[in-house]
């Protein structure tokens, strides 16, 4: 039966109260700054509570949930800024009666206690998702896989990052692929030599040119934890960065510089004799064109007279035959009057001339006349 109720809380709205604002049922919880906060959120823990909340969130803190049948995390690393306290509301409804509840929790954000940890470390895991990482034994499970590169008993999380988070793509729908998920560790020890030798320029190019980076030392991270060595980072904080120098406010006048004279006064300037040449000298140049081209398509033909003189008599005896009994089919057809050609009356005779009258019976008469 709790499975079942598991199933039927989908969506959860978080909400950031006033400092001040709302009453009803609180769970105190304590965030250090710094210092990496995770808390699980159980459907089955939310009470009923009067509406008081405005929909937000706060900067620092993430909400992920990987499905309905699994809870959800609030996670994030507080900063200085977040230092106080502020007021968490979860809502959360019921995808089948539409009931909504909420939980309320209280966010005291303090100074972290112990010595500070000025050496930061960056690792990119992609054998997990965020939410496998998030619960305490697994987190606890690679600050011991990284003691055997780095001093054990003084490491610890500051912050868990998703890989979507920072430009990751959600792989496909193998099994075995993973989205992917950004582990922050301090350290108040310095880094390993180990670690030197991974964060190194060298080892970046050699990732860069696609070789395997420069790994020292045995991989402790194996077999339960797959990372991707070319994305480590390290961060050192133990020496102090100097502030530059502040700047100065003037009174907004620029100095006199000797370099730099801009003109006081413009004079007036007539721009017709920029339009004319703007107009005018495409005209011009396009008129020439033109000329040339009429020039060299009618001035410079070769002549009739010369294509004759260079064609051969027979081929010109040809052309005239053709062009003559061109002429005299035309001056036939259109004077009506011509006799017809002997070869297109019925029933001629080639060899004699002869033909029928036009009263005689055509059908009678045999087509070859000899044959009678």
């Amino acid at each position: 039966m709790a499975a079942a109720l598991v199933l039927v809380w989908t969506y959860l709205l978080i909400g950031l109260l006033s400092k001040f604002g709302g009453t009803g049922a609180q769970q105190m919880l304590y965030p250090l700054i710094g210092r990496v906060f995770i808390h699980m959120l159980e459907p089955t823990s939310f009470l009923d509570l009067p509406d008081t909340g405005h929909p937000d969130l706060p900067r620092w803190l993430r909400y992920t949930q990987r499905s309905p049948s699994h809870p959800g995390f609030l996670y994030g690393t507080p900063t200085l800024e977040d230092r106080g306290q502020q007021i968490i509301e979860v809502i959360a409804y019921n995808r089948e009666s539409f009931e909504t509840t909420r939980q309320r929790l209280v966010l005291l954000i303090g100074e972290p206690e112990g010595p500070s940890l000025p050496y930061e470390a960056e690792f990119l895991v992609q054998s997990h998702d965020v939410e496998e990482v998030l619960p305490s034994p697994i987190g606890q499970r690679f600050l011991t896989a990284l003691g055997g590169l780095w001093v054990p008993g003084e490491l610890q999380l500051l912050n868990i990052t998703s890989a979507l988070d920072r430009g990751g793509r959600v792989p496909l729908p193998i099994e075995g692929q993973k989205e992917g998920v950004y582990i922050q560790v301090g350290s108040s020890r310095p880094f390993s030599t180990c670690l030197k030798v991974v964060g190194s320029p060298a080892s970046h190019d050699r990732c860069t040119e696609g070789q395997p980076p420069l790994l020292s030392c045995y991989d402790s991270f194996v077999p339960h934890f797959r990372v991707d060595w070319c994305n480590v980072s390290l961060v050192d904080k133990s020496v102090p960065v100097l502030p530059g120098p502040v700047p100065t406010w003037g009174d907004g006048i620029l100095e006199h510089d000797p370099y730099f004279c801009p003109p006081t006064e413009a004079p007036d300037r007539y721009f017709l004799t920029d339009a004319l040449i703007t107009l005018l000298v495409p005209l011009l140049v396009a008129l020439l064109l033109t000329l040339i081209l009429a020039y060299i398509m009618c001035c410079r033909r070769e002549g009739v007279l010369k294509r004759n003189l260079a064609t051969s008599d027979i081929q010109m005896v040809h052309h005239s035959t053709i062009h003559g009994n061109t002429e005299e089919l035309r001056q036939m057809a259109a004077n009506r009057s011509v006799p017809r050609p002997l070869s297109t009356l019925p029933m001629f005779n080639v060899r004699t001339g002869e033909r029928l009258p036009p009263c005689a019976d055509i059908a009678q008469v045999p087509l070859i006349l000899d044959q009678h």
